[in-house]
């Protein structure tokens, strides 16, 4: 895979929501490398330590800690900042918050995007916008009813959307309210607007609670056990950096190309599938 272009981004004005979290920080700081004006828009770190602080993120870029659900801070800092590109990445992004506040899990992720997307039909400054969500936006329990068969294969762009915990269900809601406002406001103004789906990114500056590899670190420091819920499980690990580095190259690409606008997936090869014990286990070793 290439590399984005450091003359693409260079003096951009580029808009990142979430950008004190753990995928938004490393995306900030890649963008701010290549010369780009940041504005990040997202709420206070919930971690100390955290990557925000630790790395100086926020440092020359255009900070604003906000709720993606005020519409009017919202609005206010967009329209002053006129940004080219978004990368829209603020949410609530753990399964077992969603279990114990569905509610706010549901207006965050689902109501939050539609808010941002409602202001850039409102402020027309915008010519991609980069919607991040997540692999757990399909349907674990595929089935064609017509054909008696059930989904074989790792997950296709195709796929139907479901989610039967409350933070499935609202990444595969906002994915159909990206749609509706793409297909309906955003693309007719010549908006070209893409969601991408990424499963487990790993790596460095990640303190968040209930992830993998933190929690194992923590566990081993503190001398207690580990617990995992599944460690026969397969996911699609992957370093942060890797998912960055696609959602950059698509926004380069939409850019001058804005009818390949749609969903995308981003993961590993499928040839070498690699199971939570098999990560705790490599973890510990290094």
């Amino acid at each position: 895979m290439k590399n984005p272009q450091y003359s693409f981004w260079k003096d951009k004005k580029v808009l990142v929501t979430g950008h004190t979290g753990f995928k938004g920080g490393w995306l900030t700081l890649w963008l701010k490398r290549m010369g780009a004006k940041v504005q990040g828009i997202g709420l206070p770190p919930n971690t100390n330590p955290n990557l925000f602080l630790s790395a100086r993120i926020w440092d020359n870029i255009d900070n604003h800690f906000c709720d993606i659900r005020d519409k009017s801070a919202l609005k206010k800092s967009v329209h002053k900042f006129a940004p080219e590109v978004v990368f829209h990445l603020a949410g609530q992004a753990l399964v077992k918050v969603g279990y114990r506040e569905p509610i706010e899990t549901l207006e965050v992720n689902v109501m939050g995007t539609a808010y941002l997307l409602q202001i850039f039909r409102e402020v027309r400054s915008a010519k991609v916008l980069i919607m991040v969500t997540s692999d757990k936006v399909y349907s674990t329990s595929y089935s064609n009813p017509l054909s008696n068969t059930v989904r074989c294969h790792p997950y296709r762009e195709t796929d139907p959307l479901g989610g039967i915990d409350p933070y499935s269900a609202s990444k595969a809601a906002s994915e159909m309210v990206i749609t509706s406002y793409a297909k309906s406001f955003l693309s007719p103004l010549g908006i070209a607007v893409a969601s991408v789906r990424a499963g487990n990114v790993l790596g460095g500056g990640d303190w968040a609670p209930n992830r993998l590899i933190p929690d194992a670190i923590r566990s081993w420091i503190n001398k207690r056990p580990l617990i995992i819920r599944n460690p026969k499980a397969v996911r699609p690990w992957q370093h942060v950096l890797d998912p960055l580095a696609g959602y950059l190259l698509l926004a380069e690409t939409l850019w001058t190309n804005p009818n390949v606008a749609g969903a995308f997936n981003f993961g590993p090869p499928n040839q070498d599938p690699v199971s939570v014990r098999q990560v705790v286990e490599m973890a510990k070793k290094a």
